[in-house]
């Protein structure tokens, strides 16, 4: 059995080494100062030499026991759920994600097609009224889910996160069926992106073939993350930067425009909530737009997944996490707010939009009709910028989630390789491989094709928000039945356990929703090929949760409180030490002028 650890398994600032040690009894890792590898040395050899070992695999960063069971011999022996807690816990993955990287990827990460087009064939299928029912509702529960994601991201910053604590505190099936159905959601989501480029590429070029504009945006994406953590989080800052500038320039325009200030001079104001009215197709059409809703923050998640790669997660990860509030409030609520005012839902330009159809953008149509001429070209540009960013993080979360997989003994070991630069080489190369299905950009049946890819995946990012939320309730209820309290944790999430069921009833709602959407879509009649379109990933999921059972002779429902393990993975050396360092800075807090503490709660 594996012996409980009550001490943390790393330090934020230490490095350390990993041998197997022969001649202690004791099963506790023990850390040491030095490392057999830096990324600083050049190994006497030149940089040529150094940048070709790095390939080499990774160098065990601690040392354990003789009788840990992490030997090869022993591990054969450990529980599903021992493996899950050990392994996820030693992952070798580098942490050079600084805060600064954090931050912009909580801000803009997700940031792309769904707010800047999308939002166009949601106005139109629930009206304005149903549209701001339907984001501030989602963003709400969103908000819940990261804020739970972030207390346990904070406590445990392991390898594959919130794919991980599904596994930790529900039960390996389920952590099993969500994460995979994660994977599925980015693998699918690179070659999308690239073709999505491509086509948006016919704008200003309709002579090249597509498939050349997929091999320049392929080898971009693909070398982003072959150069390492840093890289993806230099290359995601940039690209958030400029997303966060343009969606706050089209805001200060559509203001304006709004007031009455563009060339024509027309003042809006709530015109198109009175003609044509608040909502489209009545009630169905709110529920509808509540799917779509849920769809347009897919990705949200993703700061969670870095965890194991940022620098500091105890301070980074939690000031990440209170941006994504500001994201929602701005980059959400208000433009969307801004375009009710602008454009009319039964606008013709709205109807049948494709996913990269720029015109189809309600941002385009505002600013079109106030007057102004020239913005596709800068909405396409956007576009693009998004594409490559989403297409870089679909590669990023991908990885980390196959690597996460492989650790828990749930994906085949190879998966799991790590080099000495921290990088999932296998991990990328498998999903780079799969990318090259983009190359089909150029053939008539593209679209057929990736139809049916996405519907495998088509509500993976509502089972990841409701296993992180079950998780979080869960961890909460282990802390209290095992006599430990919140006062030991870095973070804990501003909704609480409150926000936690709060997010599991609105995720419920929404798979409940999106099951009766299937089998009677609008303005269609009921039909086999809509229902598995839209509902297949629940299918998916289920054969996986089962097929784990099987697999795993797995028959337990969930890990009983008593028996999930809160210890393992942490970072502090001494909870004792914690809980004293923690409560001097609460101290140090409430001396603070109002000001300062109002800031530190919000930002």
């Amino acid at each position: 059995m594996l012996p409980k650890q009550s001490n943390s398994v790393y330090s934020d600032s230490v490095p350390v080494t990993r041998t197997h040690s022969q001649g202690s009894s004791d099963s506790r890792l023990i850390l040491e100062s030095s490392s057999p590898y830096d990324d600083k040395d050049t190994h006497s050899h030149g940089k040529w030499q150094s940048f070709k070992d790095s390939f080499k695999p990774a160098i065990d960063t601690e040392v354990f026991s003789k009788k840990k069971l992490f030997e090869d011999d022993d591990e054969a022996h450990m529980t599903d759920i021992q493996r899950i807690n050990v392994n996820t816990s030693k992952s070798h993955l580098k942490r050079k994600l600084k805060n600064r990287h954090l931050q912009m990827i909580a801000i803009a990460s997700s940031i792309g097609s769904g707010l800047l087009i999308g939002t166009g064939s949601a106005l139109s299928t629930g009206g304005p009224g149903g549209i701001l029912i339907a984001w501030a509702l989602m963003g709400a529960s969103i908000l819940c889910t990261i804020q739970a994601m972030a207390e346990l991201a904070v406590t445990f910053p392991i390898s594959g996160s919130f794919n991980v604590y599904a596994s930790r505190f529900i039960d390996p099936s389920v952590g099993f069926s969500v994460a995979w159905n994660y994977f599925f959601q980015f693998l699918v989501l690179l070659p999308l992106e690239l073709v999505a480029g491509s086509i948006t590429m016919k704008y200003w070029n309709t002579s090249i073939n597509a498939d050349v504009w997929v091999l320049i945006f392929y080898i971009v994406v693909a070398s982003i993350n072959f150069f390492g953590v840093r890289a993806y989080g230099e290359a995601e800052f940039v690209f958030s930067t400029l997303k966060v500038l343009a969606v706050i320039g089209f805001i200060i325009v559509s203001i304006v425009l709004a007031a009455g200030g563009g060339p024509t001079g027309h003042h809006y104001g709530a015109t198109y909530w009175h003609n044509p009215g608040p909502f489209a197709n009545g009630f169905k059409g709110v529920v509808s737009v509540f799917v779509t809703a849920a769809f347009s923050f897919g990705g949200t998640e993703l700061v969670g997944l870095t965890a194991a790669e940022a620098d500091q997660p105890r301070k980074s990860l939690p000031k990440a996490t209170k941006q994504v509030f500001w994201r929602i409030l701005m980059f959400y609520m208000v433009s969307l707010t801004l375009i009710t005012f602008l454009v009319p839902y039964d606008s013709p330009r709205l109807l049948g939009a494709s996913s990269v159809d720029v015109t189809a953008s309600p941002f385009v149509i505002a600013i079109h009709n106030g007057g102004i001429s020239g913005l596709p070209s800068v909405m396409n540009a956007v576009i693009l910028v998004s594409v490559i960013s989403v297409g870089s993080s679909s590669v990023y979360a991908t990885s980390r989630t196959l690597t996460a997989l492989s650790e828990q003994g749930l994906a085949p070991k190879i998966c799991g390789y790590v080099d000495r630069a921290g990088r999932p080489l296998v991990a990328i190369m498998i999903t780079n491989i799969f990318g090259l299905l983009s190359f089909i950009a150029a053939s008539g049946k593209q679209a057929e094709v990736f139809n049916w890819l996405l519907s495998i995946s088509a509500l993976s990012s509502i089972f990841t928000w409701l296993s992180i939320c079950l998780a979080h309730i869960r961890f909460r209820k282990a802390l209290k039945l095992q006599g430990r309290t919140t006062d030991e944790l870095a973070f804990t999430s501003q909704t609480g356990v409150i926000g936690s069921w709060f997010g599991v009833l609105l995720n419920t709602l929404v798979i409940i929703a999106q099951f009766w959407l299937s089998l009677f879509p609008l303005g269609e009649a009921p039909n086999a090929q809509s229902f598995f379109q839209s509902y297949l990933g629940f299918v998916i999921l289920i054969i996986f949760y089962f097929g784990h059972k099987i697999w795993r002779k797995n028959w337990i429902l969930f890990i009983r409180a008593r028996e999930i393990d809160i210890d393992s993975g942490r970072r502090e050396a001494d909870i004792e030490a914690l809980k004293q360092e923690l409560e001097e800075e609460r101290a140090i807090l409430r001396s603070k002028p109002l000001y300062y503490r109002i800031y530190q709660f919000w930002c």
